[in-house]
């Protein structure tokens, strides 16, 4: 389990990213985190992998205080953070990269799921390099086949994994997702403007000018998002061209 406590962060000429937030990512479930562009959801997502470090605050894992740790030391024990906007390796296959990620030699047949998983045929890009020459999307899904091979995850964290990935793949991807919660081994957690994915998440998580504005079961606060929507107002209570 994760927990925040009244997790701060500011830029280093004072501007306010992330403003007092609390919020418990329970093991076993699936958090969807949603909200407007710049609202902090990514700036979350950092501090809670270890990219960026709270000016204040506390981040336990699973009770143990991981606060000033780096990304190196959050992913031994047991975060995986999918970016983005992935980073490429020039001169490193995709079979490096899966193998690098999963600790050891993976087998063809889960070579071949994985990839599957994400829409990617194992033939076409398993010997790529993980360079220019793959699109956004490929190289977006390659790297939640990286996260989806890691063993030893406690919480998977996916940073807006529908971002260039075309509709037959992300089909796919969501099938993947729902696979992982229905395994209740991690928890899951996604940053995501996606209907379909605020659809299958446990918690549904809005965050808005640094700060969380409403949070609760899936159930509970998709419907009052939708109804915001449609009554054309921000769902988040400013009404538009505010």
């Amino acid at each position: 389990m994760l927990v925040l406590e009244n997790i701060e962060w500011e830029l280093p000429d004072g501007g306010q990213i992330v403003r007092g937030i609390d919020l418990t990512v329970t093991a076993g479930k699936l958090t969807v985190v949603t909200g407007p562009n710049g609202g902090g959801k990514t700036s979350l997502a950092k501090l809670i992998a270890g990219l960026e470090k709270p000016t204040r605050g506390r981040i336990l894992l699973d009770g143990e205080d991981i606060t000033d740790m780096g990304i190196t030391e959050r992913a031994q024990r047991g975060i995986a953070y999918a970016f983005q906007q992935p980073v490429r390796f020039k001169g490193l296959t995709v079979r490096d990269l899966l193998t690098l990620a999963a600790g050891g030699e993976l087998q063809e047949d889960k070579l071949c799921g994985v990839l599957g998983q994400v829409g990617l045929c194992t033939r076409d890009y398993i010997d790529r390099e993980v360079n220019s020459s793959l699109s956004g999307g490929e190289i977006k899904r390659i790297e939640i086949a990286s996260v989806l091979v890691r063993k030893g995850r406690k919480l998977a964290v996916f940073d807006e994994p529908e971002a260039g990935i075309d509709l037959w793949s992300f089909n796919g991807l969501v099938d993947a997702f729902k696979q992982l919660k229905e395994s209740k081994k991690e928890s899951l957690m996604i940053i995501s403007h996606q209907e379909r994915l605020l659809e299958i998440a446990d918690e549904i998580v809005v965050v808005a000018d640094g700060k969380i504005r409403m949070a609760g079961p899936g159930q509970e606060v998709l419907p009052q998002l939708l109804a915001g929507e449609k009554a054309s107002r921000c769902p988040w209570g400013k009404e538009e061209g505010r």
